[in-house]
């Protein structure tokens, strides 16, 4: 951990350093890259002049990550507001004549940080058109006067940082709780795991987190989920658990490290995925709440929420089909006191609610029996209902990509045996060693057709055993 030219070894927050552990990899054949990273200075809440920046406030209604979190009493916890200042030219002047203390700049860290999350540092010598930069105070917790300084993450010097922080419009009185710094780890090289994050060479060794080449903590959080319950079921002799690129963004994630490695800290972008409008937030439970009980996340309560929401809205898909508006007078009047365009012939409720500016409400003011349908299942039949051309374009392509994804490579495959395979592509398959035809169509240099014969050559050989 760098801040100026003090270096010191250690872990998050005070926590120890893992020493050892890189030499250990090293001696089981893992290739070790040096990764860099950050973090901002953390202040004391009761120094900040907040009434000189502007308030965020928290949602008004903020939404659960679980679909199965009770919100009564509502809301669970106190909503705390975060603030934001900038920069000012003052402060890059003042980062400006101090880059020759940053050890970024004079070559003491040599890890390659993330492309994505610039150091304050590195946003003045980059942007040095941009006369400030947005810093986000976001309060730590609730029991906690720590204030975490989003925004102007450094490896400068102590008394540098408290310099130019306190030239930031409402820090001018800022007390430092601690100063930021650098942070230079190993990582190893992701390709030589499988997809259920074990080790392709040492069988129950498992990796999640920074270690892979990644950068932030919910992409930590991800690994070390699918990670641990594969550990989980290889202790049982259970089936291995993969989500592929198909299934979530951690499918995604996890898929573009092992298949590509990386030579950056990589962070999970919604642009990485290519059905990212199968993949979203509103139907989480409905894509992956099957696969959460059958490996014995989702207990049964849970569970059968699940299934009752689906059956609402299997049900309820099938009532807006079969419910028709015919083009009356006294419909269409209803319609126009709404604002809404009159009918012509008659149409069923499904396709009404295509119309962008019907909602449910809307249904069931001109007579539709909806009322009292919950909140989450209106949500899924708008959305299906309003999208249906666009999701059902993506679900045929994905079903297509599905059956060639899933097709497995045997463990220990001869790739030397499959006929038509130029040596470079031979020798970067069994380099890699990929699980499945999907993983093989995705490394760099491996041709369609390449695919095409090793796909081909598989079904073969599994046709005469």
């Amino acid at each position: 951990m760098y801040t100026g030219f003090s270096k010191s070894e250690g872990g998050r927050v005070g926590e120890q350093a893992a020493r050892g552990l890189s030499e250990s990899l090293e001696g089981l054949g893992f290739k070790l890259s040096r990764l860099k990273t950050g973090t901002p200075p953390r202040l004391n809440r009761r120094s900040i002049d907040f009434s000189r920046t502007q308030e965020q406030p928290g949602d008004e209604r903020p939404i659960p990550f679980s679909f199965y979190t009770r919100t009564d009493p509502f809301p669970l916890l106190p909503q705390v507001s975060c603030y934001i200042t900038y920069t000012n030219e003052q402060t890059h002047e003042l980062i400006e004549a101090n880059f020759d203390k940053s050890p970024m700049f004079t070559g003491l860290i040599k890890g390659m940080g993330p492309r994505y999350c610039p150091s304050i540092e590195d946003k003045v010598k980059r942007f040095r058109d941009k006369g400030r930069h947005q810093i986000f105070l976001e309060p730590e917790g609730l029991g906690t006067d720590d204030i975490y300084v989003n925004g102007i993450s450094t490896s400068l010097p102590a008394d540098v940082q408290e310099k130019f922080v306190r030239s930031i419009v409402g820090l001018e009185k800022a007390e430092f709780v601690r100063f930021g710094y650098a942070v230079e780890y190993d990582s190893i090289d992701a390709t030589a795991l499988r997809a259920t994050l074990e080790s392709k060479d040492v069988a129950g060794l498992f990796f999640a987190g920074q270690i892979n080449g990644t950068s932030g903590y919910e992409e930590a959080g991800a690994q070390g989920l699918i990670a641990g319950i594969n550990a989980a079921l290889s202790v049982k002799g259970r089936e291995a658990f993969v989500l592929s690129r198909l299934d979530g963004y951690i499918g995604v994630m996890i898929d573009d490290l092992v298949t590509k490695g990386t030579d950056e800290p990589y962070r999970m972008f919604t642009s990485r995925a290519e059905y990212r409008l199968i993949l979203r937030e509103d139907n989480a439970d409905l894509r992956l709440g099957e696969l959460g009980h059958k490996v014995g996340l989702l207990g049964e309560p849970e569970y059968r929420i699940l299934c009752e929401k689906r059956e609402g809205i299997s049900k309820w898909r099938e009532a807006l089909a079969g419910h028709f508006f015919m083009p009356t007078t006294e419909m269409n009047g209803r319609l126009t006191e709404k604002g809404l365009s009159t009918l012509k012939d008659r149409v069923s409720a499904e396709v009404l609610l295509r119309r962008p500016e019907v909602q449910w409400s809307s249904l069931c003011e001109l007579g539709f029996p909806g009322q009292g349908v919950g909140e989450s299942i209106q949500e899924q039949l708008e959305i299906q209902v309003k999208y249906e051309g666009y999701i059902r374009r993506d679900l045929d392509l994905l079903e297509g990509m599905r059956k060639s994804e899933n097709l497995r490579i045997p463990v220990g495959f001869d790739f030397d045996t499959v006929p038509g395979l130029s040596n470079e592509i031979k020798g970067r398959l069994k380099r890699m060693r990929p699980e499945t035809i999907g993983q093989a169509s995705r490394l760099s240099g491996v041709t369609p057709a390449a695919v095409a014969n090793l796909m081909i050559f598989l079904k073969m050989i599994g046709r005469r055993a």
